[in-house]
Formats: C-alpha cells, sequence, structure tokens
C-alpha cells in the first residue's frame, strides 16, 4: 500500500516538475526581448528594401538596354569618327561653363549696371545701351553647288543666307562709349588712343573693360562664350580675311567676352595688330581647354584692374 503510494508521489511530482518545468520555460522564451509586432514591423521593412532594391536594378538595367539600343541603331554616323565625340563633349562642358558663369555674372553686376546705366545718360545725350552686328561662329556646311535643271538652262540653287558673313550675325549689346552717331561721318573704322568720338565716362568703361558687361546676354542667348576670340564687325570680316592669312579659322568656335588675344594683345588699330591677334586666336583654339578658359579669366581681372591693353 505505502509503495503504490510512494509510486503515485513519484509520478505526480515528475508531473509537477515538468509542468512546472514547461512553466518556466514558457516564462523564459516570453521574457525575451521580441515582441510580435515589432517583429513584424522589422520583417516589412526588409521585405520593402529588397523589393525596392529589385525594382531600382530592373528599372537600370532596362535604361542600360534602351540607351544600348539607341546608341547601337540610332546613333548618328558622324559620332564614330575620330576625336568627334570628344569634340561633342567639350562643347557641351563649354556651354555649361557659360551658362552657369554669365548668370552668376549677371546677378553680381546688376548694381554695378544700374549705376552705370545712370552715370552713361548723366555723361553725354543718346541711349545707355549700344548694338551692333558682329560675326559670330561659322556653323555652314560647306557642300558643293548643286544644280537645277530647268528646260535647257542651268540655274544654281540659291544659298540659305544671300550674304556671306563667314559666321552667324548676332547683335552685340554694349554700354555705349561713344558720342552718339559716332561713325556717321567716317563709317566703320576702328578706334584709335584719344579718340575724339569717345565721351569722358566712355574711355574709363573701356579702360575697365566695363562696358562689355552686357553681353553676359550675349553669351546667354547662346551667340557668345565666355571665353574666345572677340567677335568683329562683317565689314572688317569681309577686308580682313583678305588681308590676313588663316583670319575666317578664328571663326570655327564661338567669339567670347574675353580672350587669349585681347588679355595678351588689346583691342585692334592695325592690320599689324589683326596678324598678332589671329596668332593668339588659333594658338587658343588649338590648345583648348577648361584649365586654358581659367587661366584667360584670372588674366582677365588682372586687365581690368590694371586696364593693360585698352585703347
Amino acid at each position: 500500500m505505502s509503495t503504490a503510494n510512494n509510486r503515485r508521489m513519484s509520478i505526480r511530482s515528475h508531473t509537477s516538475v515538468a509542468v512546472d518545468s514547461t512553466a518556466i520555460g514558457y516564462g523564459m522564451v516570453s521574457t525575451l526581448p521580441v515582441s510580435g509586432p515589432r517583429g513584424a514591423d522589422d520583417s516589412r521593412s526588409k521585405d520593402f528594401f529588397w523589393k525596392l532594391k529589385f525594382v531600382v536594378g530592373e528599372i537600370t538595367g532596362l535604361l542600360f538596354i534602351v540607351f544600348s539600343a539607341l546608341y547601337i541603331f540610332g546613333k548618328p554616323a558622324w559620332i564614330t569618327q575620330t576625336g568627334v565625340l570628344k569634340d561633342v563633349t567639350n562643347r557641351f562642358v563649354k556651354r555649361a561653363i557659360d551658362i552657369v558663369g554669365a548668370s552668376v555674372g549677371l546677378l553680381l553686376t546688376l548694381p554695378l549696371m544700374a549705376v552705370i546705366a545712370v552715370l552713361v545718360k548723366l555723361d553725354s545725350p543718346g541711349p545707355v545701351f549700344y548694338t551692333q552686328v558682329r560675326v559670330g561662329v561659322n556653323r555652314r556646311k560647306h557642300r558643293p553647288l548643286q544644280h537645277k535643271r530647268v528646260g535647257v538652262n542651268q540655274k544654281l540653287k540659291r544659298d540659305r543666307r544671300r550674304e556671306d558673313h563667314f559666321g552667324r550675325p548676332f547683335r552685340v549689346v554694349k554700354f555705349r562709349t561713344m558720342i552718339q552717331n559716332a561713325e556717321k561721318a567716317t563709317g566703320p573704322v576702328w578706334a584709335v588712343k584719344n579718340d575724339s568720338r569717345i565721351t569722358r565716362l566712355g574711355a574709363f568703361m573701356r579702360k575697365a573693360r566695363l562696358d562689355e558687361i552686357p553681353q553676359f546676354w550675349n553669351i546667354l542667348r547662346g551667340d557668345m562664350s565666355l571665353v574666345g576670340p572677340r567677335p568683329e564687325r562683317p565689314s572688317f570680316v569681309r577686308d580682313l580675311q583678305h588681308q590676313v592669312n588663316d583670319y575666317n579659322r578664328r571663326l570655327d568656335v564661338k567669339p567670347g567676352l574675353t580672350g587669349l588675344a585681347q588679355v595678351e594683345n588689346g583691342y585692334d588699330s592695325s592690320v599689324a595688330s589683326v596678324v598678332e591677334k589671329v596668332r593668339f586666336d588659333l594658338q587658343y583654339i588649338r590648345g583648348w581647354s577648361v584649365w586654358s578658359d581659367v587661366r584667360i579669366l584670372l588674366k582677365t581681372v588682372v586687365v581690368v584692374v590694371t586696364g593693360k591693353g585698352a585703347c
């Protein structure tokens, strides 16, 4: 009897221990720093980032395929020519620098421009700004003349520009530095030292190159660049192309607000000075780089401060 009782007590004891152990085990698990809702949030976040990563990867791959197909099947034939892609990249970089530089330049000089405008009006009668036709970059494609048969006669097709300026004409904007109608009696002529047509304020502005500030607008329009050969008047271009070797080659790039010839040679005053200017222009065109533009811009600051090379 006692043996049976002892056996029942032992079973109960083991059962109690087992229950207690299970309870303790459950309690221990329940005390771990992991809760049901927080674990679910972490899981959803991981799923979201994995899905986002997958979508981004798919879009990137799709874009790669599309652009690869466009490059292979849709690229212009000329882009495969030697140096063309580099030239296109350089033009893009130079244009980006022009837009940023001209925008910043206009914003910084607006107060100064307002003061100069008032002074110009007070100094002499006439408009504040002066516009003049200049010759820009030559983008014309030289093609053989084509003929069209009309009956028995041959007629040349007209060129897209009836008058050849050897570049794209545009109107340059400057502060007026001369008296009104300064060339009415003389026609287009170069400015010379102590030119009687130049006003008192105009002489100072030309010395400090302040009359060129409005040309930031020409740069934003795409007519000019920050750095490049100075734009010349059509009448001078027509004459000088016959007097100076390789003169028209300076029209292969956009004209500039400043340039190597401007900081080294100053204003034109004779054919001899134009020969020297063309030499500097061609040197700039052959050796162009972003850093060469930076160096020229820094030299321009020196010219503005010292008045070196001004007429």
